[in-house]
């Protein structure tokens, strides 16, 4: 695979100048997508319990995002996102303190869809470096410090073929490696060495072609793994060499887009369009245990959230749903006092974000129904958004904040209060 790697002087002077800079690690960082867990749980407590009628108070409004959907990775001080600026895809960092920003840097040429320009993963930082994936498959690292680029690689030089709605997962940095899912013929799951670039393992003997989750990291009988889902399977592989542990068959239909979910054993895993969900139980050797599949959670991509024992999140077929992760039961459902949009927990509580509206709830997380304790509508929204496009954003709350993105419009709120 062709990388852009850094001499060996440029790495150390790189290590030199960074030395001094190393963004605090606090419990309520959120280095990347849905947590450095995967499980879009954040671990802050002494948030807000119920709203005023307006809702939590505004701190501050950042426009200059640019167009696209990409999340956020709050560290440090520093909320990290990508955007669309002209014709080229941007790492931004802001100061979460202040609204402003503080670099951007160009990662790879724009990527165009019907749906809306731009990026849609989420940046992931390790330490004193971000690693960002553009649409068509751009993958850079770059200083959390400064933005300068130290290394770039390509998902398309890996034999990958960018989706229709374009790369959308954000890296999983997991050890000394960066791991990501270009899909093809050479390897669906590709392990980069996270300082030079330089190719560590593919997994070769699994080819199906990259959808939009992003890759869960698992232990499970000692092993560490990477929990996958494209358009045929969903599989574990193994962090050591990107062989194949187990794969089990999920035929989805037009994208699959929700993370995959594991506790103690089990494996989850959703998909819209009318697919449903299905769970396994994975074994000591040997192919894993079937448990279920149903269409009790259909899931299109605003996501999935297991808390405790139960699942929650927006199901095409019953409205927003709480499952039971065990049996996949439908514990309750409700439809009529929220559409369809993404879902967040922190501090035993679900932030939800209708994408039609962008009206955001609050309501607990409880198996015994609906209990709502505060709404609001995001706004201003952008006046930039394509017309197919909605309000895609996953909701992250770090530091006491709510942050919420409409495009170019980053809006963060005070949830603590």
């Amino acid at each position: 695979m062709k990388t852009f790697s850094s001499t060996a002087f440029t790495l150390c002077a790189f290590a030199g100048m960074l030395a001094s800079f190393q963004p605090s690690s606090q419990a309520n960082d959120w280095p990347t997508f849905r947590g450095a867990d995967r499980k879009d749980i954040s671990k802050e407590t002494g948030l807000l319990k119920s709203w005023s009628a307006d809702g939590p108070k505004k701190v501050w409004t950042f426009e200059g995002a640019g167009l696209g959907y990409s999340g956020f990775a709050v560290v440090g001080g520093t909320l990290y996102t990508l955007g669309a600026k002209e014709f080229e895809e941007h790492l931004i960092a802001v100061d979460v303190a202040t609204g402003k920003e503080k670099w951007t840097v160009s990662i790879g040429p724009l990527l165009t869809n019907g749906w809306g320009d731009g990026p849609r993963s989420s940046p992931t930082v390790d330490g004193d470096r971000v690693y960002a994936l553009g649409g068509k498959g751009d993958l850079a690292c770059v200083s959390a410090k400064d933005g300068k680029v130290i290394w770039k690689a390509s998902l398309t030089d890996a034999g990958g073929k960018v989706p229709g709605w374009g790369y959308c997962e954000s890296p999983l940095v997991d050890g000394n490696q960066v791991v990501v899912t270009p899909g093809g013929t050479k390897g669906a799951v590709l392990a980069l060495d996270k300082l030079t670039g330089k190719q560590v393992w593919q997994s070769s003997e699994w080819t199906d072609g990259a959808q939009y989750a992003s890759l869960v990291p698992i232990e499970f009988n000692g092993v560490r793994q990477y929990v996958q889902l494209t358009m045929q399977n969903f599989a574990g592989i193994s962090a050591k060499d990107g062989s194949v542990l187990w794969k089990v068959a999920f035929p989805g239909k037009t994208a699959v887009i929700p993370t995959p979910i594991y506790d103690a054993g089990q494996v989850y895993v959703a998909a819209g369009y009318g697919v449903g969900c299905k769970s396994v139980k994975l074994q000591g050797t040997g192919e894993p245990e079937f448990l279920y599949e149903n269409t009790n959670m259909v899931n299109h991509h605003g996501g999935v959230i297991l808390v405790g024992d139960y699942l929650y999140g927006h199901s095409d077929k019953g409205g927003w749903t709480c499952q039971n992760f065990k049996t996949g039961e439908v514990q309750w459902a409700e439809r009529g006092k929220l559409g369809k949009g993404a879902i967040h927990c922190a501090d035993g509580m679900l932030y939800l974000l209708e994408e039609n509206s962008g009206n955001v709830v609050l309501i607990e997380a409880s198996p015994n129904g609906w209990n709502e304790k505060g709404r609001f509508q995001l706004g201003p929204q952008t006046a930039q958004r394509n017309p197919k496009g909605k309000i895609w954003t996953h909701p992250v709350v770090s530091g006491g904040k709510l942050y919420l993105r409409d495009q170019e419009l980053i809006h963060c709120y005070d949830v603590k209060g």
